[in-house]
């Protein structure tokens, strides 16, 4: 081979060499990348929904669901849950479908597995069922509140500067804390713990509305049974 071809060859030497050497280099980024956005896809219940649920409380989320890992969720649940609520009320009618503030669905869970924090606008009739499912136990929170191992119930009555005329027809916000698939045990804890995490979300949902006295629910959760 000649000087001029030997030189060709070494150029394209270090040319594939380079190529390589990105390559590998992409490789290795896409690499962290994924591990990255794997890590961030599951997180603990203090993180889930927006970073919903304080320390405390998430320990009891992953007690009650029995699951330590949840898909990722941000708190745009909020915003969904105030505009359902919002829009059920200034329609008129005497109930309206909500939204989910906080869906907790578990890592390698499949359909049902997950548990959820809903709010939807109750009729006025509803508040006055007397039925129940088997092991409920009613509290004195809010016009009505009941817990029990599978979940959590909760009715409320908002007075609102941003719904007008609720001075005198106050907005009905019902929320429900349900849990699907769950290990836990059917005791005092868990359903004070269910109620607890109802509150919580609840609390958020009030306070966004700019409700009274927010709609009659304490600072700290009233888990006085009736």
């Amino acid at each position: 081979m000649n000087i001029v071809g030997l030189a060709r060859a070494g150029r394209l030497a270090a040319v594939v060499g380079l190529v390589v050497a990105a390559g590998a280099g992409l490789a290795a980024c896409g690499s962290d990348a994924d591990s990255k956005g794997t890590e961030e896809t599951f997180v603990g219940a203090d993180k889930v929904c927006g970073g919903l649920f304080d320390a405390s409380l998430a320990k009891k989320v992953e007690a009650v669901t029995t699951d330590s890992e949840f898909f990722y969720q941000s708190d745009e649940g909020l915003k969904a849950v105030v505009e359902a609520l919002t829009d059920g009320y200034e329609s008129g009618r005497s109930w309206a479908t909500g939204k989910a503030l906080c869906e907790l669905s578990p890592k390698g869970g499949g359909a049902g597995d997950g548990a959820a924090v809903k709010f939807s606008m109750y009729a006025p009739q509803d508040v006055k069922d007397s039925r129940t499912d088997p092991g409920t136990v009613s509290y004195t929170m809010g016009k009505r509140s009941e817990a029990r191992a599978t979940g959590a119930s909760l009715y409320l009555e908002c007075v609102s500067p941003r719904l007008k005329g609720s001075e005198a027809q106050p907005l009905r916000i019902y929320g429900s804390f349900s849990v699907g698939e769950s290990d836990a045990p059917d005791a005092p804890e868990t359903r004070d713990a269910n109620l607890e995490i109802l509150h919580t979300g609840a609390l958020s949902v009030v306070k966004e509305l700019g409700c009274e006295n927010d709609a009659g629910l304490p600072a700290t959760p009233d888990l006085t049974p009736k």
